[in-house]
């Protein structure tokens, strides 16, 4: 299951090359045709603000500080619906680490996708970060031995994790690793399902995520910060 993909109509490298390309061709263009001559500065003026534009978003916003996505399933319901359009942070974790109730996109590793062959993004929220112990039990999350408040979930998990949580058993979350869940608990493809090789493999490596989800920008009437 595909959690996020890509709004980006240039997602292709070439693509931004051929825009850019375009530009630059338009700009030396301009000055050798005599019926333009009079708006001549106008047509620089806005080619030259198009050319900084498109460099400015895809070789210094795009990689490195913010990215749009779109939401194409119910994983992350009531908090995010389908066709939601998102902003996320790729900054933000440079200068901290993920925390336990962020929303983040990831690149999916080997165990989310199922078989699947390619790159996928995904989004979920963090429920376990370093030396946190989880266990899903009694329909809810537990942490650290504790109940999790979590109101922002769409139901309780009708399901127990590790299978001997009802025993005490907990999950502990390696260095270098987080524990990812949907907010639509019952109906997501996050670290409870996660398996490899027929053994569950619940951890989300940190270098895989691709950023901090922090506002929702459309539809308009779905405009706001994402908690």
């Amino acid at each position: 299951m595909q959690d996020t993909t890509a709004l980006y109509a240039f997602e292709n490298t070439w693509h931004v090359i051929a825009l850019i390309g375009t530009l630059v061709v338009a700009r030396l263009s301009v000055s050798y045709l005599k019926a333009l001559r009079i708006h001549r500065a106008a047509v620089v003026e806005f080619i030259d603000s198009a050319l900084i534009a498109v460099l400015l978003v895809f070789c210094i916003l795009r990689p490195f500080v913010i990215q749009a996505f779109f939401i194409p399933s119910t994983s992350m319901e009531d908090t995010l619906k389908v066709q939601d359009r998102i902003l996320v942070s790729k900054f933000i974790y440079y200068f901290r680490d993920p925390e336990v109730g962020d929303i983040i996109v990831f690149d999916a590793p080997e165990q989310a996708l199922q078989g699947q062959e390619g790159h996928k993004d995904f989004i979920k929220r963090v429920v376990g970060v370093p030396g946190d112990r989880i266990a899903v039990k009694d329909f809810k999350l537990y942490r650290n031995g504790a109940p999790v408040d979590e109101p922002y979930i769409k139901e309780t998990p009708w399901y127990t994790w590790p299978p001997g949580a009802e025993e005490g058993e907990e999950v502990v979350v390696p260095e270098g690793k987080l524990l990812v869940c949907g907010d639509n608990r019952n109906n997501s493809n996050d670290s409870t399902k996660w398996r490899l090789n027929g053994q569950s493999s619940p951890f989300l490596p940190r270098q895989n995520v691709l950023g901090k989800a922090m506002v929702i920008f459309w539809p308009p009437r779905r405009v706001g910060l994402l908690h």
